[in-house]
């Protein structure tokens, strides 16, 4: 049997005979045993075999020790103080007991390992000693050690949340590389150096963190903070590992406004005018280089609305106020311009307050004409100033339908009574015709006449019955055309209009009744004379 002495505790290894190996550490003590035996010893003395034995301690306390390091234990063991390299080597036990026996040992020193280094090549080390390596590079991975005999490396690797996994160890390779980095590779990487003769072992870890940029462009906004007439601006670049910084400034100019890991920062209403700027510049930690950014503008309100609106009593009426342009969007509000300071109308059961997006409306019910006539502000409430229109609400007694309709039906017609008196008035005309006269003077002469009322409606007709007239001329004069005809032939025509004068209707008639008779008395002369 043998025995080993690893930092003072005792193991018995198998052997070839009656050699053993005991297996020490630099700076450590040893106890080398002399055999196996229990009981009684004899006298017993070590030595060191090199070319030659050596000396090193004898239990005759009579002969000192070579050096004060070696001691024995249990008057028989050999005690080895503060282990050195060069300790290593093959001794002897000499025990004279009745017999004298001789049992050699085989001492190894082993060193290490220490000093681990362990070398990562990523891109680039943090504040606080973190690596980080971009995602997609490569990465090169070393360890060493000082050690005797030389140690075997191990790599392991331990993601966020999980169990370590070996990269596998080797006794001559202690580096290794990983290409195209991705986020499921960080983690801890630890590298074991082991002594495989003393068992020892040391490691250690180095966190490796893989970083990227957010892959779209940064987004900026401002609103209005809650409670406050604060401007917020807000900058986000989401997507990316770690977080990027934030960088506010004023355009032109390029005055700061503030840096923060948030992207947030809060501006007083003396900080703003209408269409100033502000731009938010992001960077990261892996680039760009030149990083991104965006800009807000911030923008006053405008407002439009109906200027009046009426409303009948006990009936309801909506008014509407619509906001334009404001960046941020505006606060709309409604009041009453009744009192000072002016009251904003809480939503209740006769207000109906709705709001989409930026227009906004009030609806009034149960229209009173005391509680509601007057004018109403819409305000909008802005960062960059408040703006203001003012709505008069008339409220009036409800219309008589019935009477207006009746009033309506009643011009109508009127209006054509009117339109047909006048196209009677001057559109027809009434004509009388006849071979006597009319009046008195008509009757003194005994001619009976037959009177005809002619009704000429426009001047075609006129211009009809001359053609008729003058066919009826030539006809009589082609029949007549033998005879001896008069050079004279008058053909008289009366005209009176039905609201004319009838007396000089009657003496014109009577004129031409006069020449129609001595004209016809020719004629007749004419007749009765043979041809």
């Amino acid at each position: 049997g043998a025995g080993l002495q690893v930092g003072g505790n005792s193991l018995i290894l198998p052997c070839t005979g009656l050699e053993a190996v005991v297996i020490g550490e630099v700076h450590e003590n040893v106890t080398l045993y002399c055999g196996n035996i229990s009981g009684p010893r004899g006298l017993v003395t070590w030595y060191r075999n090199n070319s030659e034995p050596v000396f090193l301690l004898s239990s005759n306390s009579s002969l000192p020790p070579a050096e004060p390091r070696f001691s024995l234990v249990d008057a028989s063991s050999l005690h080895i103080k503060s282990l050195s390299l060069g300790d290593e080597g093959n001794y002897t036990c000499q025990e004279i007991l009745n017999v004298t026996q001789w049992f050699q040992v085989w001492l190894q020193v082993a060193s290490g390992p220490y000093q681990i280094e362990v070398h990562i090549a990523a891109t680039g080390t943090l504040p606080n000693g973190t690596l980080y390596a971009a995602r997609g590079s490569r990465v090169d991975f070393s360890c060493n050690s000082s050690s005797r005999p030389p140690p075997m490396v191990e790599w392991w690797f331990q993601a966020l949340n999980a169990s370590s996994e070996s990269f596998g160890h080797n006794l001559t390779v202690n580096s290794f590389s990983l290409l195209l980095m991705s986020p499921n590779l960080q983690g801890n990487y630890t590298c074991l150096a082991l002594n495989l003769l003393s068992k020892r072992h040391r490691k250690v870890t180095t966190e490796l963190l893989v970083y990227y940029p957010p892959p779209s462009a940064p987004q900026c906004w401002a609103q209005m903070a809650s409670g406050s007439f604060m401007l917020q601006l807000t900058c986000r670049w989401d997507g990316g590992y770690p977080d990027p910084d934030f960088l506010w400034i004023e355009e032109p100019g390029g005055i700061i406004v503030g840096k923060s890991k948030l992207g947030v920062e809060m501006l007083s209403e003396s900080q703003l005018s209408d269409g100033k700027k502000f731009k938010c510049v992001t960077s990261h930690v892996v680039g760009p280089e030149s990083g991104a950014s965006c800009v807000v503008q911030i923008r006053g309100p405008s407002l439009l609305s109906e200027p009046m609106k009426t409303c009948f009593i006990g009936g309801n009426v909506t008014l509407t106020c619509q906001v334009s342009g404001a960046y941020p969007p505006a606060k709309i509000l409604w009041l009453r311009n009744l009192t000072q300071p002016e009251v904003v109308i809480q939503p209740s059961s006769r207000h109906l307050i709705t709001q989409d997006g930026q227009n906004s409306t009030l609806t009034i019910h149960n229209c009173s004409q005391d509680l509601d006539e007057g004018y109403y502000v819409c305000r909008a409430d802005s960062p960059v100033g408040v703006r203001e229109v003012e709505i008069w609400l008339s409220v009036k007694e409800p219309l008589n339908i019935g009477g207006i309709v009746g009033t309506i039906v009643s011009l109508l017609l009127l209006g054509l009574a009117i339109i047909s008196g006048l196209l009677l008035y001057y559109s027809p005309v009434f004509c009388w015709k006849g071979k006597g006269s009319l009046g008195p003077l008509a009757s003194s002469r005994g001619q009976n006449m037959d009177d005809v009322m002619v009704l000429v409606d426009s001047e075609e007709e006129e211009e009809e019955e001359d053609a008729a007239v003058e066919e009826e001329e030539e006809a009589h004069e082609r029949e007549e055309l033998p005879k001896e005809i008069p050079k004279q032939d008058h053909i008289h025509r009366v005209t009176a209009l039905v609201n004319g004068n009838i007396e000089q209707m009657g003496n014109g008639f009577q004129d031409l009744q006069d020449d129609s008779s001595e004209e016809q008395s020719d004629i007749v002369q004419e007749e009765d004379r043979p041809v």
